[in-house]
């Protein structure tokens, strides 16, 4: 028989359960509160309104691993769907073109981000707060603040749904899910994944091991650049517009989504499936209420105690295991 401490050790960390416990507790509040909340429609429906939070999410998980933050992720997005459907109704583009240039510009403001971060040190919140300026007022002047239409049907596609088992299901959420487990798989079995988290928690001594990590820092903002992108694409294929207004509250959602997934604000801990997890409660918190008919400010306002509960509650972890 195991001692106490075996025990303990074998144990999955509280940070991987927690967030899993809480959107059991949430489906079964509400569950009662509704009997529409538990059809599998319902439940494919709030799926498809996370997706591009959920993907954003991936980005911003990366970051904040690092011990960084990006305020900018929304709004970075909007400027990937303008210019991917302005380049194809405009300029007539093939959609992979297209696509293949907001992506690009996704990954260009997400270099820049992390090129002001390791070679100037600026801190994370202060550059991304510039960047997320500059992204609006690009979106704004580029777009005309005109809404982008007729799209072709390559860039909505993954708007569209597949029947499974009697329910619908977008393919812009099968695209989520295979990029949570993508993630997964290289944080948790690759030598790279594995310096993301030594980087968020102690630099100096990865530097000390021989680990470039400016080099690390920047791909990951690099990567997460890309993750924006394609969030982008979600958003056009879910609303079938290039939508110069979109992505204004995104950047707290993500950031929500990643504490309430039980990743740690200051770096080095944390489970990427965790942030999906945090996405789907934040979905499942605003369906739910929605079908109990509360007024939308309340929905954020439990929001965002919700945050600021995670948040303590890891802030007294880290006390509690010094």
């Amino acid at each position: 028989m195991l001692p106490p401490r075996a025990w303990k050790e074998k144990l999955p960390p509280i940070g991987t359960l927690g967030p899993f416990f809480a959107l059991l507790l949430a489906c079964l509040f509400f569950a009662t509160q509704n009997d529409r909340f538990l059809t599998s429609e319902n439940f494919s429906l709030v799926l498809q309104q996370v997706m591009v939070v959920g993907v954003i999410a991936i980005g911003q998980t990366l970051i904040i691993l690092t011990a960084g933050i990006d305020l900018s992720c929304g709004m970075v997005m909007a400027l990937g769907g303008i210019v991917m459907t302005k380049l194809a109704v405009e300029l007539g583009l093939p959609a992979p073109l297209a696509i293949g240039c907001g992506i690009g510009v996704t990954a260009l403001f997400g270099l820049a981000n992390g090129l002001l971060v390791t070679k100037i040190k600026l801190p994370p919140f202060i550059v991304t707060l510039g960047t997320l300026n500059i992204a609006f007022a690009i979106t704004q002047l580029y777009s005309n603040a005109q809404t982008v239409t007729d799209l072709p049907p390559a860039m909505t596609w993954l708007g569209s749904t597949f029947r499974l088992g009697g329910t619908s299901v977008a393919y812009g959420v099968v695209l989520m899910l295979l990029m949570y487990l993508g993630v997964w798989f290289w944080l948790r079995e690759t030598a790279a994944g594995r310096h993301v988290y030594a980087v968020g928690n102690n630099p100096e001594a990865t530097r000390l091991t021989g680990i470039a990590t400016e080099r690390v820092l920047l791909g990951v903002y690099v990567l997460a650049g890309v993750f924006y992108g394609i969030a982008a694409l979600l958003s056009v294929a879910r609303t079938g517009v290039g939508d110069p207004n979109a992505g204004q509250t995104e950047n707290l959602d993500a950031i929500t989504a990643v504490v309430l997934g039980g990743t740690s604000l200051f770096g080095g801990r944390g489970v990427i499936l965790g942030s999906l997890i945090g996405a789907v409660i934040v979905g499942v918190l605003r369906n739910g209420l929605t079908l109990m008919g509360t007024p939308s400010v309340y929905q954020v306002l439990i929001t965002g105690i919700l945050v600021i509960l995670a948040v303590a509650i890891d802030q007294l972890s880290r006390k509690g295991g010094r």
